[in-house]
């Protein structure tokens, strides 16, 4: 019996979404004569300044071309020589960057087991044994995803405490916030809850996602001043990052500030993933939890998990375990969500 006619859109990762309408707009309108070059137009000071307002305290703000490369220049504006990053054993920096941060950086990951992708006081105060030992790399810096590639979220608690263990230490912390604007809509949904879990919680540099939330090609980061190095710009040209047209970086931001779109789209992208949850939890053996963000992550019979990639794809995740990754976007459609719920039900209901 074949499977229902698949949705138009794929649930395999918010990368796969093209950029929103506003955001194409933004681009054509900066599109116009001739302007500083390397952030020294006026649009990219109006971003840099809805951003500091955004942070809530002095901030340097680097935008840049993808997450890899504000992840690089992020590490890199805070790690000092022989020292090391204490990561989570899911952590894109350790297993989908290639090895960008280690190989740029000349510096070494330590990741540490967290079956929820969480670092936790405990691994950082584990870390710090090698404090003061010449023969061991030193931890300097803690880096957290936020949300995590497992699709969990850390509350404000958490990020306070770890970022309290890291500095009691001496350690700086980063937060790779590819999924930042996920994460922001689920726990409160405006500015204030993004405050509280970054900058007012101690968080020193924030690597800000736009690509996975409807933007095109835009990242930034966002640097603690007095706490990163004063040679981040320098970094992020080192590092391949510095856009010379960086307007059309800048006006993206702009739009997605002015009146919150960027939580906004973010929101729907959830809204969608817990529409899918609804819709398909019947299933005892998918083993979903409700989604704290636009993920699922279901386990699947390998002989309905292959039928269903070849109808409409989506990502293996852990493959010992027979998981995948469901994800939503900005553009998912509740008949997306619901034609892709059938085509699961239907795989199931063949075994």
């Amino acid at each position: 019996m074949s499977l229902p006619p698949a949705p138009e859109r794929f649930f395999a990762s918010d990368n796969f979404s093209g950029a929103h309408p506003r955001y194409l707009s933004a681009i054509e309108r900066a599109n116009s004569g001739h302007v500083m070059a390397y952030g020294g137009d006026a649009i990219t000071k109006q971003a840099t300044s809805m951003f500091q307002e955004l942070c809530g305290t002095d901030v340097d703000v680097l935008f840049t071309f993808n997450g890899t490369g504000s992840n690089i220049v992020a590490l890199g504006s805070l790690l000092r020589a022989a020292e090391s990053v204490i990561c989570s054993e899911w952590a894109h920096i350790h297993v989908d960057e290639t090895g960008a941060p280690e190989h740029a950086l000349g510096i070494k990951l330590q990741d540490v087991n967290s079956p929820d992708a969480k670092v936790t006081p405990a691994h950082i105060i584990a870390a710090a044994s090698a404090l003061g030992n010449v023969h061991h790399v030193q931890p300097g810096v803690v880096s957290i995803t936020q949300a995590t590639e497992l699709g969990t979220v850390y509350s404000v608690e958490e990020i306070r405490a770890i970022c309290d263990t890291a500095h009691s230490f001496g350690m700086r912390v980063h937060l790779d916030g590819a999924r930042i604007s996920n994460a922001t809509a689920s726990l409160g949904g405006d500015a204030a809850t993004f405050r509280a879990l970054t900058f007012e919680a101690g968080v020193d540099v924030v690597s800000f996602g736009g690509t996975k939330n409807a933007m095109f090609g835009a990242e930034a980061v966002l640097l603690r001043r007095g706490v990163a190095s004063d040679r981040s710009g320098f970094i992020r040209k080192q590092n391949t990052q510095l856009p010379s047209k960086m307007r059309y970086t800048s006006a993206q931001f702009v739009e997605a500030l002015t009146d919150d779109l960027w939580i906004k789209t973010a929101s729907h992208a959830n809204d969608m993933a817990l529409r899918l949850y609804n819709a398909v939890s019947h299933i005892d053996s998918l083993q979903i939890s409700p989604p704290a963000v636009n993920s699922l992550y279901p386990i699947l019979p390998p002989a309905v998990k292959d039928r269903l990639q070849a109808w409409n794809f989506f990502w293996d995740w852990d493959l010992s375990r027979s998981q995948v990754r469901w994800m939503t976007s900005w553009d998912t459609s509740p008949d997306d969500v619901d034609a892709f719920a059938a085509g699961v039900s239907a795989a199931f209901s063949e075994q």
